[in-house]
């Protein structure tokens, strides 16, 4: 969601800034602005809408070596010019941005801050008063914000600067994600890695509840009682090339193509030299004894796990429950007596998968994160972590992320089922490697996607999507691509639950998306979309060599069944992009959606 960035150093802070900010915009945002440290104090720019907006109200010759930058996405108050970021305390004394949320905010300012003015209707503005009302209280700016911080429910993560002393700026967070990246005779804080590896590909590890002075040459870290901390860095994996689009339109486009090469990575990273699965032997472990596997997730990576719960027990008979967390952190079902929870987790920051990681490890749960982001607060935070290795995702709309957390789920059953001592005919690898080579032939096939995307979604108003078994599953996730980018009404269901009620939407050409490659429901799936056309829908089938029929508008090559869900994503995220691009719609940021929800 939210970015933030900060440098300071021996360099003009303005353009090391607005290019940070501009490696965030796929994390989606409303608002931008940045602040700069001048002889006469912080000068502010920020304007609602994209960072463009803000680069034209900045005067070109503003110098400032130290200074910090934000891209909003609103939550409260609405998007507008006053409600972004950066805020300033009433005396303009204090510069301050914020990801996250406070709970206690309206408390906060009954309590502190009755007679304050508030030039805007966010609880972030709140922070940067109290820090102001604790410094005129007689304390240091270190002491005034650490008091402040210690005040704070709920999430976030602040970067503040002092008007009196432009040689440092303080940061500290709280459940959101924040990081200080050390340089020579520069430092930066940022809310993700890429966005200043153009400065350096080292970084410090703010923990929860903690707080840092900032200069351009020191890092003093410490816990909200001002206890010093002293932690080792690490170096971020990740090259500044693998943010960029190259020669395509969209990142999603690009990303959609790369499901290949991921597959094949994910392969050789959990593939030792004599072919079997590399994996910790505390994971296996965990595996072997658990009697119930848990999935937490939100969004695409629900829909992953769900197919992750049908491998887990198809394949190594493991029972398995998935959750949305957001759900589960506040209405806990009772539990086996031996469950491992599987965490997944684009981002590794899902602030709702975070709240249910929290709360069960208090109650001495092992913990499993399966993250495309080393290092994230998810893999930090976990027992045990799994990387997806599909490197960066800059679109909003997940793809190669997707396909990347069914792999490695695929990997993990049937390293449970062999833990075990079972005999399996599914080989992972061997099959991944077929669904790899697969994905290059309908990555070749992009025009029969766009010419399905054509003649189904050019101009209707809702799509309705079916499919049975796993097909079902991956309906779901069809139905979330196009109207998250397209933002065409969408919904997948279970192909029988059609006439239990949803058929009454159904009118004359209605577009309807029949995913059909399990054979044992083939003919079930058949007859809903027989249902439905007989009522005026114009249907679009996706079927498998193995369960083609005349007609078919797409004919995928056959897989293992079990790995059916990698190979029919592609054509659903394929038209979900030409039916969002023919619309006239911003296919790699759409409208009011953030790539990274830290956010409960």
């Amino acid at each position: 969601m939210c970015g933030i960035v900060g440098y300071i150093g021996h360099k003009q802070a303005k353009d090391t800034l607005i290019k940070g900010l501009e490696v965030l915009e796929y994390r989606g945002y409303d608002s931008a602005g940045i602040a700069l440290a001048t002889k006469n104090g912080a000068k502010l720019y920020k304007e609602k809408g994209r960072i463009a907006s803000l680069k034209e109200a900045i005067n070109g010759d503003v110098s400032g070596m130290t200074g910090i930058g934000h891209t909003r996405w609103a939550t409260h108050g609405k998007p507008s010019k006053a409600n972004a970021h950066p805020h300033q305390s009433q005396n303009k004394r204090f510069t301050l941005v914020h990801n996250g949320v406070v709970d206690n905010y309206q408390q906060l300012k009954r309590d502190y801050l009755p007679d304050k003015h508030f030039a805007s209707d966010t609880d972030s503005e709140v922070i940067v008063q109290l820090v102001e009302y604790f410094s005129e209280k007689g304390k240091s700016t270190d002491e005034a914000f650490r008091q402040t911080l210690s005040l704070l429910h709920g999430s976030y993560a602040i970067v503040l600067m002092d008007n009196e002393n432009a040689d440092a700026i303080y940061a500290g967070k709280n459940k959101s994600p924040l990081l200080i990246g050390t340089g020579s005779g520069e430092n930066v804080v940022a809310s993700d890695t890429m966005a200043m590896l153009t400065v350096t590909k080292e970084f410090i590890e703010i923990h929860d509840e903690e707080a840092a002075v900032v200069t351009n040459d020191d890092v003093q870290l410490k816990k909200l009682d001002g206890t010093l901390v002293h932690r080792e860095s690490f170096q971020a994996e990740i090259d500044e090339a693998d943010t960029e689009k190259g020669t395509y339109s969209h990142f999603m486009l690009k990303e959609i193509d790369e499901q290949p090469a991921v597959i094949r990575n994910i392969i050789q990273e959990y593939q030792n030299k004599d072919g079997n699965i590399k994996l910790e032997k505390d994971i296996r472990t965990a595996l072997e004894e658990t009697d119930r596997i848990y999935i937490m997730a939100a969004g695409t990576s629900y829909h992953a796990g769900l197919i992750g719960k049908e491998l887990l027990e198809k394949v190594a008979k493991k029972p398995t429950e998935v959750h949305i967390a957001s759900e589960f952190l506040y209405d806990e079902p009772m539990l086996s007596e031996n469950p491992l929870f599987v965490f997944i987790s684009q981002s590794g920051e899902t602030a709702d998968c975070r709240g249910v990681l929290v709360r069960v490890k208090k109650q001495g749960y092992r913990t499993l994160t399966v993250t495309n982001v080393p290092g994230s607060t998810l893999s930090r935070e976990a027992d045990f972590t799994l990387h997806t290795h599909a490197g960066p995702e800059i679109a909003v709309a997940s793809t190669k992320a997707y396909t990347a957390q069914m792999s490695v789920l695929a990997i993990l059953a049937m390293d449970c089922a062999h833990a075990q001592g079972m005999n399996s005919d599914f080989d992972a690898m061997k099959e991944l490697g077929l669904v790899a080579s697969v994905m290059d032939t309908i990555c070749d096939q992009k025009d029969i996607m766009e010419q399905v995307a054509r003649d189904y979604m050019a101009d209707t108003r809702n799509c309705f999507f079916i499919g049975r078994s796993l097909d079902y599953h991956v309906v779901l996730e069809g139905a979330l691509k196009l109207k998250e980018i397209s933002y065409v009404q969408a919904e997948g269901f279970a192909g029988g639950e059609l006439k239990h009620g949803t058929i009454a939407l159904i009118e004359e050409g209605t577009p309807v998306v029949a995913v059909t490659t399990q054979p044992h429901v083939n003919r079930n799936t058949r007859s809903n979309a027989q249902e439905v056309m007989a009522r005026g829908a114009n249907a679009c089938f996706i079927s498998t060599e193995e369960t083609r029929e005349e007609g078919d508008q797409i004919v995928l090559p056959t897989v293992h069944r079990l790995l059916t869900p990698l190979i029919t994503a592609l054509p659903l995220q394929l038209i979900a992009y030409y039916a969002a691009m023919h619309r006239g719609c911003d296919v790699d940021k759409p409208r009011n959606l953030a790539k990274s929800v830290t956010v409960e």
